[in-house]
This record gives C-alpha cells, sequence and structure tokens, in this order.
C-alpha cells in the first residue's frame, strides 16, 4: 500500500517509516522540512505544514491508501497543530477518499476526570485538551476507518516487541515499540474503530493486537 504520514520525521514518524517500509509498503513522507526525509526509492518526501488549508492538504495526500498522523507540536503550537491540524487531516483524507485514518494519542486523551487525578498528567492538560477534540472529532464527526492508539509515557528505550493493551495504566513504552504497533495495526481489521491503549508488558504485538 501507499501510507502517508504526518510527522514523518519526527521520533516516532521516523520508526514508523522505517517499519511500513520493512513490511512492503511506499510511503509519502509529509514533513515541514521534506529535505530531512532519509532517501529511500520507496520514499516520496512531501512539504506539508498543519497550517496549510484542507485543501493543500488534500493534494499532499493524494494517491495514500491509508494516512497516519503521528505530527505533534512539542507544546509550542497545539492548538494548531495537535488539534486543528489533525482535524484539517481528517477532512482532507475524506476529500480524498482515503477510508483509513490512524491516529497517534496520548493515554487518557478521552478520560478527562483522571487528568488531575493521575500523577505526571497535571502538567498536560492543554495538550490533553488538543488530544480529546481531535479523537472526538475523529469518531464522532467523521466517517473514516480509525485506530486511536493512547501509549503511556514514551522512553528511548530499545524496543521489546512485547506490550499491554487496554489496561489504562500509567506507565512507559519504548519509542521503537510505539512505532511497530501503529505499523501492525495494518495487519489486523479487527483494530477498525478501536481506541487502543498501551504500555509496555510480557505479550507480544501480534498477539496483542490480535485481541483487541
Amino acid at each position: 500500500m501507499k501510507i502517508f504520514i504526518a510527522g514523518a520525521t519526527g521520533r516516532v514518524g521516523t520508526l514508523l517509516t522505517h517499519d511500513l517500509l520493512e513490511d512492503g509498503h511506499e510511503i509519502i513522507a509529509g514533513a515541514r522540512h521534506p529535505e530531512r526525509v532519509e532517501e529511500n526509492d520507496r520514499v516520496t518526501p512531501v512539504k506539508f505544514d498543519l497550517h496549510e488549508s484542507v485543501e493543500q492538504m488534500t493534494e499532499a495526500i493524494k494517491g495514500a491508501d491509508v494516512t497516519y498522523f503521528t505530527a505533534g507540536s512539542g507544546a509550542k503550537d497545539i492548538l494548531q497543530v495537535d488539534a486543528f491540524g489533525a482535524v484539517k487531516l481528517m477532512q482532507a483524507a475524506e476529500k480524498d477518499g482515503i477510508k483509513r485514518f490512524v491516529m497517534l494519542s496520548a493515554l487518557f486523551s478521552l478520560e478527562p476526570t483522571k487528568w488531575r487525578t493521575v500523577k505526571g498528567l497535571d502538567g498536560l492538560t492543554d495538550y490533553n485538551i488538543a488530544k480529546l477534540f481531535a479523537d472526538n472529532y475523529l469518531i464522532h464527526d467523521t466517517d473514516l476507518d480509525y485506530t486511536i492508539l493512547q501509549p503511556t509515557v514514551m522512553t528511548d528505550k530499545p524496543g521489546t516487541g512485547k506490550i499491554t493493551v487496554d489496561e489504562g495504566k500509567l506507565g512507559y513504552n519504548p519509542a521503537e515499540d510505539v512505532a511497530r504497533t501503529l505499523a501492525d495495526i495494518l495487519k489486523y481489521q479487527n483494530t477498525s474503530r478501536k481506541v487502543i491503549k498501551m504500555r509496555e508488558g510480557d505479550t507480544p504485538i501480534d498477539d496483542a493486537l490480535s485481541r483487541v
């Protein structure tokens, strides 16, 4: 398949690109600085800015079979990127007829009652509000075939290839395992229209996804 990745030069986006290439896919790598995209015969870098209009985004993602949102503002431009930018990409995907949409989100993004009660989340309220807005729009205001992946705190530790899903406990995830899980979501139709919570664990990623 041909896959568009928003945020292709970010930490997770770069790892995801490698995993999808390993799986035999072609990549349209969307980035504000496309010159930073690693060269590969099966990767097409495109200039992509989440401040752009829906029409501009529609042109950038044309020809893709799947859209991934792995972009993030790093808390510097939360409304324009993490919230409204994500929504505009969803609208562009619908205009282009790209049904499959995989969203990288955050644990408890859809559960605001936990933002002040779970230790470590109290300083992320603005970010979680943005994710709540974007995730709710994806679920309730589009007809996209979505999967929302909600990892907990990401680290740069080596991946283990094993995770825990749907327990909703704060913990850690190696970024490598988050990227591999995002890539493997495409293999399992049962992940369609699901919100998947994840953290490090003892279950191989394929086994975990096959049971959600």
